[in-house]
Parts: C-alpha cells; sequence; structure tokens
C-alpha cells in the first residue's frame, strides 16, 4: 500500500495535489489549517471538494452495484488561536491584502510567519503515525511550485531540506516518511495543465473541482454566496493561468458592486500584465 498525506489548503494548487495523488497512491489523507485567515472560504471550498470527490461513483450493470472508487479523508487542524498573534495581511485583524502583480515587493504583507513550518510540524506527525501504523510508507504531498520563491521563502528547497532534517533527528522511524512534489520545479500553469488531464483520467468533472477552489486572498461574500476578487495578487495570478490555458474560470468574480462576467476579470488582469511587463 501506498499512503499520502495532503496539506489541501483549498487553493488551485493543492486541489490539484489531491486529484495527482488520487492517481498515484492507494490512501490519501488531507488536511487543512485554520489559522484565522480572511480567506476563510478555502476551507469550505476543501471540505466540498472532498465531498464531490468521495461521492463519485461507478455503477456495475452486471452485479447491479455501486462501486466508491474515492476514499479521502479529510480533516481541518484548528489553530485559529493564533490569530490574534500573528503579524500578516492575511489574518483577520491585519492590514488589507495589497492588489496588484505578485512580483511586487508589497506581496510580501501575504507572507504568514512561520506558516509552512507549523504545517509541515502537523503534517510529519499525521504521516509518520500513519506510516507507523500500517508499517509501510507514507509521503507527505505537497503543492509548492517555483512560482512561490521570490515571495514565500518557506517555499524554497533549501527551507524544505533543513526541515526535513530537522524532522528526521527529532524521530524514530522517520525513514519510513517520504515527499511527493510533483510541481516543485513547475509552475501555476504546470499544475493547472495537469489538472486538465487528471480530470480526465479520473473521470471528474474540471469545472466541478475548480469551482470547489479559492484563491483569492480578498473573497467577497454577498446575496448568501462567496465570490473571488479579481485584483489581489493570488487571483491574477489564478485568471492569468486559466488565459493562458484558454478556458474560463468556473470561480465566480465579483467586486464591490456586485459579481462580474469572466470577461471582466480577464479583462482586467490582462492589463495588470500588460503593465507589468
Amino acid at each position: 500500500m501506498k499512503h499520502a498525506v495532503v496539506s489541501l489548503s483549498g487553493g488551485m494548487d493543492s486541489s490539484t495535489l489531491l486529484l495527482r495523488c488520487l492517481k498515484e497512491y492507494d490512501s490519501v489523507t488531507a488536511l487543512s489549517f485554520d489559522y484565522g485567515q480572511k480567506h476563510r472560504v478555502e476551507l469550505e471550498r476543501a471540505q466540498s471538494l472532498v465531498d464531490y470527490i468521495n461521492g463519485q461513483f461507478i455503477v456495475d450493470k452486471e452485479s447491479k452495484t455501486i462501486e466508491y472508487p474515492y476514499n479521502v479523508k479529510y480533516q481541518v487542524i484548528k489553530l485559529d488561536g493564533l490569530v490574534d498573534l500573528l503579524d500578516s495581511a492575511l489574518v483577520t485583524g491585519g492590514d488589507e491584502v495589497p492588489e496588484g502583480h505578485y512580483a511586487e515587493d508589497n506581496m510580501k504583507a501575504t507572507v504568514v510567519p512561520n506558516r509552512n513550518k507549523i504545517f509541515a510540524s502537523i503534517t510529519q506527525a499525521v504521516a509518520l503515525s500513519i506510516a507507523n501504523k500500517t508499517e509501510e510508507q507514507c509521503d507527505i504531498a505537497l503543492g509548492i511550485h517555483a512560482g512561490d520563491h521570490a515571495i514565500y521563502p518557506d517555499c524554497r528547497q533549501e527551507f524544505r531540506d533543513a526541515d526535513d532534517a530537522a524532522f528526521r533527528i527529532g524521530n524514530w522511524e522517520a525513514d519510513r516518511v517520504g515527499y511527493f512534489t510533483p510541481y516543485l520545479e513547475g509552475d501555476k500553469f504546470t499544475i493547472l495543465q495537469d489538472g486538465e488531464v487528471l480530470c480526465d483520467e479520473l473521470g471528474i468533472e474540471f469545472n466541478e473541482v475548480y469551482k470547489r477552489t479559492n484563491t483569492s486572498y480578498k473573497p467577497i461574500y454577498m446575496n448568501g454566496l462567496w465570490f473571488s476578487d479579481y485584483k489581489s495578487a493570488s487571483s491574477v495570478e489564478r485568471i492569468e493561468v486559466f488565459i493562458k490555458l484558454d478556458r474560463p474560470d468556473p470561480v465566480g468574480y465579483a467586486n464591490e458592486d456586485g459579481p462580474v462576467a469572466w470577461n471582466t476579470a480577464k479583462a482586467h488582469v490582462k492589463k495588470v500584465l500588460a503593465e507589468h511587463e
């Protein structure tokens, strides 16, 4: 048996990674973290995606039985007691999330101090527990990619190596735990391309998957629904890769005046990209 523990934020990258793990592993456990983030809707989206995946079924007409091919175990880890202690624009009570392109220096305001180290320690503990219980290998799956390296130092390989060394020094049987980082040398477009292929291979609907993700750091709640903004850096980056893939993003977008069409969000991002060239 091959086991994986996925760090599932509810965003586009980790959701695609979840699909990749369903393809590559026999058992998949997904963990999300509630640390008081403003874009907490990502946790609702993650739960919705897991429910959608686990609800897929195949009907055997001969035996008249129904098979559920996927069984993702999912857990939200509550860390929201940290919210008043963290200095970041991403947490409730923090400064305004900046707008623009990820390459701009002001995006460092979206760094959450030591976030990936906190997440990594918990994920390592769960993976090692699965490995020890089953006496089989368990991999930690991370959706980190090269596009995150400039702004987020805890997404860089040197951090991963140092963190892994500390994990192995501090735990017995740590050699049972490995890492699965299929997008480390790629970017967000690489990830979305893989998602398109995986949806086809797994027999699930692309739009159903990606409408159940959130990449916006400034989501907008109106009329009982959550929408993504299209001006914060995370949204700009997401819309950019959907434009490159040449298909509309199934997530709904809005501004303070109300929902907007995909073409409006796309036009804004094209303008931002042109100004950044």
